[in-house]
């Protein structure tokens, strides 16, 4: 059984693992937190430098546009995948996935809704 930081250290290494497999580069800082049957990670500084360019080239709102529905569907496109780091983390399936990029600041924020909470195993406080 894991304690809660150990569940998720370990959701942010599957993460790190998978931003740079799949999208080339892994984020400057990535940050895990299991909430009762919900996890949230947040990146930052996940933006290569041909995004940034993108998201800043004119018209912009065209751009962050693009950029946003290309990142979102590489999500989905990878859904099983993330879906299986998180399983093997917690030991808990995944009910759903939301996901959503700021193309301003960089930062990108993934939400799984799973089956139920995971045990985990507490920690004794000193």
């Amino acid at each position: 059984m894991k304690s809660r930081g150990e569940i998720e250290a370990a959701i942010c290494k599957g993460i790190n693992r998978f931003e740079q497999e799949y999208m080339g580069r892994g984020p400057k800082h990535i940050h895990t937190y299991l909430i009762d049957d919900l996890l949230c990670v947040r990146l930052q500084g996940v933006l290569t430098a041909a995004e940034k360019h993108l998201a800043e080239s004119s018209p912009a709102e065209k751009g962050r546009d693009l950029l946003k529905q290309v990142r979102t569907q590489l999500i989905e496109t990878a859904r099983p995948v993330l879906e299986a780091v998180v399983h093997e983390a917690t030991g808990v399936n995944v009910v759903s996935l939301h996901h959503d990029i700021s193309v301003v600041t960089g930062e990108e924020v993934l939400v799984f809704s799973l089956t139920e909470c995971p045990v985990v195993r507490e920690i004794g406080r000193k």
